[in-house]
């Protein structure tokens, strides 16, 4: 009878164990997408490029699933199309010879919110780089702007707030160059560049998330010959700092509750 007890003991056991070893491999997160990689090397033929380093270009672009809601899904994956990044599609990268890599970096991937960040490297007269960035909610496929995450009449408020990192920052470059004493004209025309640049209300709309906080993201546009006089343009902001301002029901409500 004892040994009957046992082996109806560790029946039941066993039978607990895989259970929950079932429901831990057969359970996923919904509140983030699967992004896997994929890469086509692109092969050009042109006699013109076979000693310029160009022969060949890498595309290397997200195939997104994993969403239980279609319609949501189909939104994130036409959002996220090559063509949308930089206006070009892979046809149109495959004709020309400018590029050397596109490729993209996911910064955030949970929280029901998708955080990207495309890139791409080529050169024509001169070596060029340049990324676009996405903030897509996951409960409806949409692009996060500042009017769904921040309190509309604190819009303002928040853009002068970011406005003074970035003044902060161009004062830094003007004082390194002007340390140096041995660039009075690069002075001169870093700083001349430096008068339009602000940080405005619709620049508000570029913001990466993280787990401790928000990065604003400001591109000043330099041309290609003073872009060594360029601001970085990423302006880090905790949770806490921006709690006045992020909507309690918007998509970043969840972090300052």
């Amino acid at each position: 009878m004892r040994a009957l007890s046992l082996s109806f003991l560790l029946l039941l056991l066993t039978a607990s164990v895989s259970h929950s070893q079932v429901g831990r491999v057969t359970t996923s997160p919904d509140d983030r997408v699967v992004v896997k990689p994929r890469t086509v090397v692109i092969i050009r033929h042109d006699a013109r490029l076979r000693d310029s380093g160009k022969k060949r270009a890498t595309v290397t672009y997200p195939i997104i699933s994993g969403l239980k809601d279609q319609r949501v899904l189909r939104r994130v994956q036409s959002i996220l199309q090559i063509k949308n990044a930089f206006d070009s599609s892979l046809a149109e990268y495959r004709r020309g010879w400018w590029l050397d890599e596109f490729s993209y970096k996911v910064n955030h991937n949970k929280n029901n919110l998708l955080d990207i960040t495309f890139s791409q490297s080529g050169s024509g007269a001169y070596p060029d780089d340049q990324s676009r960035h996405f903030l897509i909610n996951l409960r409806n496929g949409r692009v996060i702007k500042a009017s769904d995450t921040f309190v509309s009449d604190k819009l303002a408020s928040l853009s002068a707030v970011v406005n003074q990192r970035l003044q902060t920052e161009l004062k830094e470059i003007l004082k390194s160059l002007g340390d140096s004493k041995s660039d009075p004209e690069g002075v001169r025309i870093a700083s001349e560049a430096q008068e339009a640049l602000e940080f405005k209300i619709e620049n508000l709309d570029d913001f990466s998330v993280g787990a401790k906080g928000i990065t604003f993201l400001y591109d000043a546009g330099y041309p290609h010959v003073i872009q060594a006089f360029e601001p970085e343009g990423r302006y880090f902001f905790s949770y806490s700092e921006l709690k006045p301002f992020i909507k309690r029901d918007g998509p970043l409500g969840q972090f300052v509750q």
